[in-house]
């Protein structure tokens, strides 16, 4: 196993470092590195951007219009992605829904979705959670009754999903529905195609703790999708969610982006004073951080190893509920850190500085006022994607045999 970047990989690098540090908005680059809130313009902007390079979608392979990168070379792009300071490119689209309909889509959804995805025509969401079917999601409710009749063949969907992140701008949603009460959970869900504008869908607002609109209630009432948008097999749904899954969970390491938050972390820790020194000098402190950042490079060390292993042709497997525990972890942890070591001067909440709709905080510290914000959004990281408990029991069952 060779951790080392060759020659090659290096040149790489520096020809996405050198484009990242012309193409990037200044205004939502300064967004991210302050952790104010991009908007949707921000993300529709970039994605176009990124997809007049032909790099909106790292994973796809050449055929279906990606570059046909490596594994190294996204690890490479996530990385320096994170070092500069630039917004993620939305994953529900690009990298969760696509690798489905790769797989498991029929010729006609391929060439239909495809290349709206990857030019950003189509904003899509999530539907899977639902009331008392978050960790659990073989438990979901949401019913899909298949029905032919004078307006043709089509499935009739009603229930509700919840946390569907960003659902307020979506033109879609992959959902899965349960098409066969009478089987077992798992084998009676199947995964559809939804038009967010058909009539009967509902969307409502859920307001964070952060006072943030990110997440939603969505209801179905009657709604009709047709049977063309069923991807794969009717009550074959849950195969292509845990394939789904495992897609979500390889990238979600973060590490570039969690290495230029420890560096925030550091040059905060630097003007904040202790007994007339850097707090980042006193022994206790340093020795916080000197923990979070060991962990962080054995994360890096990990995912590189990860990386080996799907080159040579083996997939994540249960590593990749190992990076998503860790990396969460860290992420909490610096937040967690960052709070600390500002004290009370992140208490102020200015709503309209996070938003970008005031140039400086009123609070007078600009690197100070977001922080609190941010560390109860990153509260959800243990928890989206699987949450780490259930990710534990993965790893004991597929590595312990527990």
């Amino acid at each position: 196993m060779d951790l080392d970047y060759s020659p090659a990989d290096e040149a790489f690098r520096a020809e996405v470092r050198d484009w990242l540090e012309a193409n990037l908005p200044q205004t939502i680059r300064e967004k991210v590195l302050n952790h104010k809130r991009p908007n949707r313009d921000d993300f529709a902007s970039w994605h176009k951007l990124l997809g007049q390079k032909g790099w909106s979608a790292p994973a796809w392979p050449v055929e279906c219009g990606g570059p046909g990168w490596t594994e190294v070379q996204r690890h490479i792009w996530d990385g320096e992605c994170g070092r500069i300071g630039a917004p993620m490119v939305l994953p529900f689209g690009v990298s969760m829904v696509a690798p489905v309909l790769m797989k498991y889509g029929n010729e006609a959804q391929k060439r239909y979705y495809l290349p709206r995805i990857l030019a950003g025509t189509d904003w899509w969401c999530q539907g899977y959670s639902e009331p008392g079917s978050g960790s659990d999601l073989a438990s979901l409710r949401t019913r899909a009754v298949r029905v032919t009749d004078e307006s043709g063949d089509h499935y009739v969907v009603n229930g509700q999903k919840t946390w569907t992140t960003l659902g307020q701008y979506a033109d879609m949603m992959f959902c899965l529905v349960r098409t066969d009460p009478a089987a077992k959970k798992q084998e009676g869900i199947s995964f559809l195609l939804i038009d967010m504008k058909t009539p009967g869908i509902t969307v409502r607002p859920i307001i964070t703790l952060d006072e943030d609109h990110e997440v939603n209630e969505v209801f179905f009432e009657d709604v009709k999708v047709p049977v063309a948008n069923l991807v794969g097999e009717e009550n074959r749904g849950w195969t292509y969610a845990k394939y789904l899954l495992g897609h979500e969970r390889t990238g979600i390491a973060r590490v570039g982006a969690s290495k230029r938050e420890l560096e925030f972390l550091k040059g905060v820790a630097l003007k904040q004073k202790k007994h007339g020194k850097p707090l980042l000098h006193d022994p206790v402190f340093a020795a916080r951080v000197a923990s979070v950042e060991i962990e962080l490079m054995a994360l890096e060390v990990t995912v590189a190893r990860v990386i080996s292993s799907s080159d040579n042709g083996r997939g994540p497997g249960p590593e990749a509920s190992m990076l998503k525990i860790k990396s969460t972890e860290i992420q909490q942890a610096l937040t967690e850190l960052m709070v600390d070591a500002i004290g009370p001067l992140a208490a102020p909440f200015d709503p309209a500085f996070l938003e970008g709709e005031h140039q400086h905080a009123a609070g007078g510290d600009d690197d100070a006022a977001p922080l609190a914000a941010y560390y109860f959004n990153f509260r959800k990281t243990s928890i989206y994607g699987g949450s780490n408990e259930i990710q534990k029991n993965i790893i004991a069952q597929m590595i312990l045999g527990i």
